[in-house]
């Protein structure tokens, strides 16, 4: 299968059970102490095994699908202790989760986040002169979507190229282009430069009844 596949959930669609967790993933669910974190975890683990069960025919039992933490932190899939050559992406968002599958080799990054206010030390301390320009653009009551849609883009960029936020924010530039509102869900595409960095980064982004979804990656000239 050719392109992305990409999978949102909520918390209300979490099975009733913990079946379909990996012996491997129960273990590391029941070391955490913090709820949010066992809910993110629990969350973001059913996404991103729904998608990448998507992409196999015959689509194998969940419980046989695990996803581990790579050395740099990015996730990765194995199928009864085997890797699969898959590149998986997973965010979440308030009690939401969005993974992002495609076929290895090309990088690849999505992000889910909720619209909602923020601070305006995120745009001064990570967004470029031109980016902070384009949100002080927007008329007030699309600032905080603004914001949130750049900072997503930034975040997508970021896990493309497995380093988080590891890597300063500013040297990722976002060019959203002229539209910055998508009622229709349809996805919007995403042009990304990365300061010293040769070639460049591509993506999309939709709404998505509250939320943000973005997408980037290399090779990404058709929508997810």
């Amino acid at each position: 299968m050719t392109g992305v596949t990409w999978v949102t959930c909520d918390r209300a669609d979490l099975p009733g059970s913990l079946g379909w967790l990996a012996t491997e993933e129960r273990l590391r669910l029941d070391a955490f102490r913090i709820a949010k974190r066992r809910d993110d975890y629990l969350l973001g683990r059913w996404t991103a095994k729904r998608a990448i069960a998507a992409r196999m025919s015959p689509s194998p039992p969940l419980e046989t699908i695990a996803i581990r933490a790579a050395a740099d932190g990015a996730p990765e899939a194995f199928l009864d202790d085997a890797p699969l050559a898959f590149t998986v992406s997973i965010s979440h968002s308030v009690g939401r989760a969005l993974a992002a599958v495609r076929d290895a080799g090309p990088a690849l990054g999505a992000d889910l986040e909720r619209v909602e206010p923020r601070s305006a030390l995120l745009v001064g301390d990570f967004f470029t002169a031109e980016e902070a320009a384009r949100v002080a653009a927007c008329p007030p009551d699309g600032r905080d979507r603004a914001i949130t849609l750049i900072w997503s883009a930034k975040e997508s960029a970021l896990k493309a190229r497995r380093t988080g936020l590891r890597e300063d924010p500013r040297r990722v530039r976002i060019d959203l282009g002229a539209d910055l509102v998508a009622p229709d869900g349809a996805w919007r595409a995403i042009a990304v430069a990365i300061d010293g960095a040769p070639g460049a980064l591509a993506g999309w982004w939709r709404d998505d009844a509250g939320y943000v979804l973005t997408v980037v990656g290399e090779a990404m000239a058709v929508p997810p």
